[in-house]
């Protein structure tokens, strides 16, 4: 087949021209607002870039390959356009109601979150526990036909914004420690406030905030999934999302590399250009090897997760290993800018901050090591 021809290279070109045309002009009045407009969301669901792999009867593409979803995460980052607000609304809320929802709930939902028309958060974390649901304290208690739910949640992507809410909540009659269930909140529903829009280091476009419920009524029917097996769902989904963060990270790292690289064969010191120097030399050398081993670690991961594969302990070393390298390269990579490279201006800069976080949601570096050191059986 020829590679103009291929659909995943045809659809990698539409989401390279719709994110150069209309996201990336826009991308700093974004970041000063602190959120995406919301005509960009529904732009993007237009163009075929929202709900990927949502069945086509609800208004998805239905393309399970992950290669797609993938193609428009690595777009975004090199449009430098902010990621993890589609990521969460994309790869995390759109396919837990495609693998959990009804049918009518799938119809309720999915069309409007396909086409822009409203925007998705998961709401898990929270300030006393962090995303251990071990601690969570936002609690669903049984009224009938709905569940009055209270508690708090933090550092919520799109939680300023969200239409549409998949809250974690402590349900009764779980095992001890567990009794973890999920619920679709409307972003208008009774009981449901936000705090302040969160100011971040880094993804300054990406809207954080924290959520109360204070006695939100909810309907029963808005339970996704089986009740007190929230865990087991999270279980199910977290390779997904953390092999989204990992490609994240490589892309990003690719893109530093590619800025590094061009800065370091013009700058010169000591009359010769810096990249010419043996320590920075050498340096650069290691730090592209790590980058090309972790790009071909990723495109493994993601084979083996189109085959059903890929499992947890796979995707905590994925993302352990991305991400961690992913902050290595932003950090030395900006030191190669000296002065310039500390300006909030400059584009490693930019990227320097946004990879901070990448080791620290999604789960933190620490967790993914217990996650891995237990599969070791020590």
């Amino acid at each position: 087949m020829d590679a103009t021809s291929d659909p995943l290279n045809i659809f990698r070109a539409t989401c390279k021209e719709f994110l150069m045309l209309e996201g990336a002009p826009n991308q700093q009045a974004w970041e000063d607002q602190g959120f995406v407009d919301r005509s960009f969301w529904r732009k993007a669901g237009e163009a075929g870039l929202l709900g990927i792999t949502a069945p086509i009867e609800f208004g998805g593409r239905g393309i399970t390959d992950y290669r797609y979803s993938a193609a428009l995460t690595e777009e975004l980052v090199r449009a430098d356009v902010s990621a993890p607000g589609f990521v969460s609304h994309n790869d995390v809320v759109a396919s837990y109601i495609s693998a959990l929802g009804t049918s009518s709930q799938k119809e309720r939902w999915l069309p409007d979150l396909c086409k822009g028309r409203k925007i998705a958060a998961i709401a898990v974390t929270e300030h006393s526990g962090g995303s251990n649901t071990a601690e969570m304290q936002t609690t669903a208690q049984p009224d009938g036909s709905n569940y009055i739910v209270t508690g708090g949640k933090a550092y919520i992507t799109n939680g300023m914004q969200a239409d549409l809410l998949v809250v974690a909540v402590k349900t009764p009659g779980g095992p001890q420690g567990s009794g973890i269930s999920l619920l679709v909140i409307d972003g208008d529903a009774p009981g449901l406030s936000r705090g302040q829009l969160h100011k971040k280091l880094g993804w300054h476009a990406s809207d954080t905030a924290d959520l109360r419920f204070s006695e939100c009524l909810v309907p029963k029917e808005n339970l996704l999934g089986r009740v007190n097996l929230g865990n087991m769902h999270f279980l199910a989904a977290m390779p997904r999302e953390r092999l989204s963060i990992s490609i994240v990270a490589v892309t990003t790292a690719e893109a530093i590399m590619n800025v590094t690289l061009n800065h370091v064969r013009q700058r010169k010191a000591f009359g010769s250009p810096i990249g010419s120097l043996q320590y920075n030399r050498f340096d650069l050398a290691r730090l592209h090897t790590e980058i090309s081993i972790s790009r071909l670690y990723a495109n493994a991961s993601i084979e083996k997760f189109n085959k059903g594969e890929f499992n947890t302990i796979e995707a905590a070393q994925l993302k352990l290993w991305t991400t961690e390298m992913q902050f290595k390269v932003a950090d030395r990579c900006l030191q190669l800018f000296g002065a310039g490279g500390y300006m909030a201006s400059s584009e490693v800069a930019r990227k320097w901050t946004n990879s901070r976080v990448q080791t620290i949601y999604g789960g933190t570096s620490e967790v993914m090591l217990e996650i891995i050191s237990k599969s070791l059986k020590l």
